[in-house]
């Protein structure tokens, strides 16, 4: 039996991912957890395979020759270390870098809360800022700050689905809330199984907040974890198809507002979206982006 499964779902960030699990392997040791790595490439084309055949042999390495999406390729990687019977599956993405004691403070966290479910990381950017990692599940607030201008003093708030940064101050103790950033998410096992894993239909963005939604639905709590300590750099892979990353996103976004709510407040952040597109679409001076805002605009027309 192990106590953790750490899964690495990677694509074209080969540097950000030896650096990942460099730090991966020295906290296992630390903390002397039982545990061990899946890296699920989804089709790189930067030798992100070659290299790890080379240099972490003991990796298990499933290198898929398509691209099936984040979701699916998590599910694939927890399928696979099932057969080792892990107690937890630590999800984890390839641009992040584990501070010491990261993982052993996931799992006590869970340890000491039967009804937890999940655990997710207090985050930093790269050059140590504070990055927002538990949230508020999205509503018509949210789209609001993110389609129009809003008070700046606003940005940080629960109006915007944040929980107070103060909260993630290390020392504080982990606290319950809706959902945490997908970067970062531990897992008991026998919750991931109950709950049958990510959706698949999400091919990218939002489907830690739908696992997170079923998993609450099944009767568990998630928890923030601020002694846990965890760098992402963010977006190293979305970045390289900026407009392919902006119509995926929105695409999930309105599958997320079809299954959480009901007709009338899909009707209003339909039409909310749609103005806000095409104020964007207006401004585009790129021709790919554009056409991205044009898309989003049919896609929430027809939600």
């Amino acid at each position: 039996m192990l106590d953790v499964a750490i899964i690495i779902v990677s694509w074209n960030v080969r540097d950000y991912l030896v650096q990942c699990l460099r730090s991966v392997f020295a906290d296992l040791q630390r903390s002397r957890l039982r545990g061990e790595v899946w890296v699920v490439d989804n089709a790189s084309t930067d030798g992100t395979a070659e290299l790890l055949r080379s240099i972490f042999p003991n990796v298990h390495l499933i290198a898929n020759q398509n691209n099936p999406g984040f979701g699916a390729a998590n599910n694939q990687g927890m399928a696979a270390a099932k057969a080792h019977n892990p107690r937890y599956y630590f999800l984890l993405n390839p641009d992040t870098k584990l501070h010491s004691g990261a993982i052993g403070a996931l799992i006590q966290a869970l340890e000491a809360r039967p009804d937890g479910g999940m655990a997710g990381a207090r985050l930093l950017y790269g050059n140590g800022r504070f990055q927002h990692s538990a949230f508020y599940f999205p509503g018509l607030r949210q789209l609001a700050f993110e389609l129009f201008p809003m008070p700046a003093r606003l940005y940080e708030s629960r109006w915007n689905g944040r929980y107070p940064q103060a909260w993630l101050d290390q020392g504080n103790d982990p606290f319950a809330i809706d959902h945490p950033l997908g970067a970062t998410m531990m897992v008991r096992a026998d919750v991931a199984e109950a709950t049958h894993g990510f959706d698949e239909s999400f091919h990218m963005y939002c489907e830690e907040i739908d696992w997170s939604w079923r998993i609450q639905a099944a009767g568990w709590r998630i928890y923030a974890v601020p002694s846990a300590e965890i760098i992402h750099y963010g977006g190293e892979s979305t970045r390289q198809i900026p407009a392919t990353s902006l119509l995926n996103l929105w695409q999930s976004r309105a599958q997320l507002y079809r299954e959480m709510y009901g007709r009338l407040k899909l009707r209003i952040a339909s039409k909310m979206v749609q103005i806000g597109m095409r104020r964007r679409a207006k401004q585009a001076t790129d021709p790919q982006m554009k056409q991205a805002y044009e898309t989003i605009i049919q896609i929430w027309k027809n939600i």
